[in-house]
């Protein structure tokens, strides 16, 4: 009789165990809340989430770069005593960066967009494609013969595959937001939210708008001139998925220019040496070794990259040895480092996020370390939705008298943060935090020495120059004559990193920095994209090599 007991209650702790079990395989599928046990994304509605979604997947034209410490600033020697680069321990998160700079191809592609959406001949646009273009006079030198650069470098097909130059700073972030735009066109495309003519549609002038990433996530209709449903794909068919969002996983984040930690990180490449110098910043130039030559048996004496020699010396004696190079080289030229990145030492100099500052203050900040927010929010309507500029273009005019558009129709307006964002926060009380702690009044005891104007004083006392033009388009200049400027830094200087074609090995060091304001462009100034990655710091091949690894 016990025997049998036994054997009937063992039963049933069997029978409860398996239907617990079923319970339990149940509530942990990946399309059932584990908060609630509600389905996801059931058919009859409710919360819609991808849930297949894996990692994000490396964007076109760059390379995956894994975030970890290092150490930022030279400990090299010093010869030009700027004293702007003193080493701190760092930490950058996962990010991608361009293969290689943006060549004078990619430009020309966004140019001829530009010129095919928004026409030059139209009085409304004229400011447009024109903003964007390169500065090609910079090339010109009072006794120098350059005018084959001036004429041919942008546009011939000879130095398609050369970096482009003669962008500013401000033309250089806004390539990157045009850009973030026309790569998402392509991702919904191929996941079935957009039909795929539709960027051709908006090129050939069949539909009246344009396509902007944020416009679509926050109100989709408005998108394409409002007539985003002829140009639908198969999702369409599905009432519940016919618009992508955040959650879909689909929209990449925004392409950038890289920060100056970012920037140096990458160059740098410690992820192929273990050896303690290189990690405590010894590691002089993106390759192995203290020489600007190959010290290898294949190739040994080539010069690893575009840079001055000497004096009068850009290149080398012609057929021997030289860099093969006397302006800007095709990218590609040389080998990549450790990331797989060309051209982080010389050929063009990089323009990078930041505004400049000499000193660093890793005191607030060792953490993906950047100076340059100014947090903005989307302007809200009285009806309650964002504010779409649909007719709407606002433009700049630049210190130098160049016009650019600051936003183009179909894009979302944007505002400063308040006090409703800022209220009893710890992190940040204000919208523009540029001159946080080293440039605005708090940064120092005696700002009142810095300045002769009470009303705006600043540590950093630069010329202020004021640029507008009237209502029929004539420049007005009015230029700062005071004798009690200072400096030359402030909100509108930007870093650039990199030695380029027109320097010596000096500045090939990846943690040196330079300087120039955001509105002007050089003939040795380029700059590459990049794009935070988010989820994981490792890609799944990583993680698994490391998982068997451990075991």
């Amino acid at each position: 009789m016990k025997k049998h007991f036994i054997k009937v209650v063992l039963s049933s702790a069997v029978v409860m165990a398996s239907f617990s079990s079923c319970k339990n395989s149940s509530s942990s599928s990946k399309n059932v809340s584990r908060a609630t046990g509600w389905k996801i994304n059931a058919k009859e509605g409710g919360f819609q989430y991808n849930s297949d979604f894996k990692e994000q997947e490396t964007p076109p034209g760059t390379v995956f770069v894994e975030g970890g410490t290092f150490t930022k600033g030279k400990v090299q020697d010093d010869i030009m005593h700027d004293w702007n680069n003193t080493p701190t321990q760092q930490h950058v998160q996962s990010f991608y960066m361009d293969e290689t700079e943006v060549t004078n191809v990619m430009y020309l592609e966004y140019l001829d967009y530009l010129k095919a959406v928004y026409p030059p001949d139209n009085p409304n646009y004229a400011n447009i494609y024109k903003g964007a273009l390169p500065d090609t006079l910079v090339w010109r030198n009072r006794l120098g013969f350059n005018e084959t650069m001036t004429n041919n470098y942008l546009r011939h097909p000879a130095y398609a595959e050369y970096p482009v130059v003669g962008v500013n700073w401000v033309q250089a972030s806004q390539y990157a937001e045009w850009r973030t735009d026309r790569v998402n066109e392509v991702m919904l495309e191929r996941e079935g939210y957009l039909a795929d003519d539709a960027k051709y549609k908006v090129l050939n002038g069949e539909i009246g708008g344009t396509f902007s990433t944020e416009a679509y996530l926050n109100n989709p209709e408005s998108v394409y001139g409002g007539q985003i449903d002829s140009l639908q794909g198969k999702q369409k068919r599905d009432s519940i998925n016919a618009f992508a969002k955040r959650s879909s996983g689909v929209i990449m984040p925004e392409y950038r220019l890289p920060t100056e930690t970012e920037w140096e990180y990458a160059a740098q490449a410690l992820v192929g040496t273990r050896e303690y110098n290189n990690y405590r910043g010894r590691k002089k130039y993106p390759w192995e070794g203290d020489y600007t030559r190959n010290g290898q048996r294949v190739g040994r004496g080539d010069q690893l990259a575009n840079f001055k020699q000497g004096k009068g010396d850009y290149g080398g004696i012609a057929g021997w040895s030289d860099d093969g190079a006397d302006i800007t080289a095709q990218v590609k030229s040389y080998k990549p480092n450790d990331f797989g990145l060309y051209d982080m030492a010389g050929n063009v100099s990089e323009w990078v996020a930041d505004v400049y500052r000499p000193i660093v203050d890793d005191e607030i900040s060792d953490f993906n370390y950047y100076r340059g927010n100014v947090f903005m929010k989307k302007a809200i309507g009285e009806d309650g939705k964002v504010e779409i500029l649909e007719d709407q273009i606002v433009y700049d005019t630049l210190p130098n008298g160049k016009i650019v558009a600051v936003n183009l129709p179909g894009e979302i307006k944007e505002v400063p943060v308040g006090e409703e964002e800022t209220y009893l926060r710890t992190n940040f009380d204000h919208s523009d935090n540029r001159g946080y702690r080293d440039g605005d009044p708090g940064s120092s005891r005696f700002f009142q020495r810095f300045s002769d104007e009470s009303d705006n004083r600043k540590m950093y006392d630069s010329p202020k120059h004021k640029v507008e033009r009237d209502s029929t388009g004539n420049l007005i200049r009015q230029y700062d004559t005071s004798n009690y400027r200072t400096s030359l830094i402030n909100d509108e200087v930007r870093v650039y990193k990199g030695g380029s074609w027109r320097d010596r090995a000096f500045w090939l060091d990846p943690a040196q920095r330079r300087y120039l304001p955001q509105y002007m462009a050089t003939d040795d100034i380029g700059f590459r994209c990049a794009m935070s990655r988010v989820g994981s710091k490792s890609k799944s091949k990583n993680k698994s090599v490391r998982h068997k690894k451990a075991k």
